[in-house]
């Protein structure tokens, strides 16, 4: 995987996540075409020099919940700033099962204007708390256009299970702010309140009035799934995109 780093950039940090048990050796090259590895496979920190770059290396192990390795690769400053240029980062199979593997870099404009991966793909992008698997993953799509909103995460063969679950309205959705008055906001967070409330009037309906008095959880998570409608584009649910399609209340109540 090719690697871009902008000059004057700081420090830099990739995380790495594949399968505990594939085996696979790591090489790092720096621009200048020097390279390191195959890296030890050992758990804890390692450390190496790259030109005028520090490379702090971490294996992780499976953690309570996840059969997962995280490897994080930490590009430290020699002097002032990383090396700029091309970096290329390089995996080599040993023993491969899977074969899944997934790489981020930091978001949320924290990295310099072109730094970043040269050919990187949106899945895999769904975070935590939203990969945990008794939540309701809520993904957003615009619902003035009846599409995707491509700005939402997406979920990726790692996980043992399919996420997100559905997607609700997260494009200039009018929200009331602070002191009076409203505003258009976009994002997955104003995509969520609308499962909340749909959440909350299905347990409602099944707990407070009796229709439904074990209406709990992953109960509540099920017929939201089943009352999920599908968006143009999509020939297969559930999908790493939408899950089981968009919220639709009036049909997630059992008939």
């Amino acid at each position: 995987m090719e690697l871009s780093v902008s000059s004057r950039e700081p420090t830099l940090n990739v995380q790495l996540w594949k399968s505990y048990e594939d085996e696979m050796s790591i090489y790092i090259e720096n621009p200048s075409g020097n390279r390191i590895g195959p890296l030890d496979e050992k758990l804890g920190p390692q450390r190496y020099r790259l030109g005028n770059t520090d490379l702090l290396i971490y294996y992780g192990k499976p953690g309570p919940y996840h059969l997962t390795q995280e490897i994080y690769i930490d590009f430290l400053p020699g002097k002032t700033y990383v090396d700029s240029g091309d970096w290329k980062i390089i995996l080599s199979g040993k023993k491969v099962r899977g074969g899944e593997y997934y790489l981020w870099l930091p978001g949320g404009n924290t990295l310099n204007r072109g730094t970043g991966f040269y050919e990187p793909r949106a899945y895999g992008t769904l975070t935590i708390p939203a990969t945990a698997r008794r939540v309701i993953a809520v993904g957003a799509y615009d619902s003035l256009v009846d599409s995707y909103a491509d700005f939402s995460g997406r979920g990726s063969r790692m996980l043992p299970y399919l996420k997100p679950d559905l997607v609700a309205p997260g494009v200039n959705i009018v929200a009331p702010v602070p002191g009076g008055g409203y505003r258009t906001v976009t994002g997955t967070s104003f995509a969520a309140p609308f499962v909340s409330g749909s959440a909350a009037l299905l347990m409602q309906w099944g707990i407070v009035n009796g229709n439904d008095p074990y209406l709990y959880g992953e109960k509540v998570k099920a017929y939201l799934r089943k009352g999920a409608r599908p968006l143009p584009g999509f020939e297969e649910y559930p999908n790493e995109e939408v899950g089981w399609g968009a919220l639709c209340l009036e049909n997630s109540f059992p008939k």
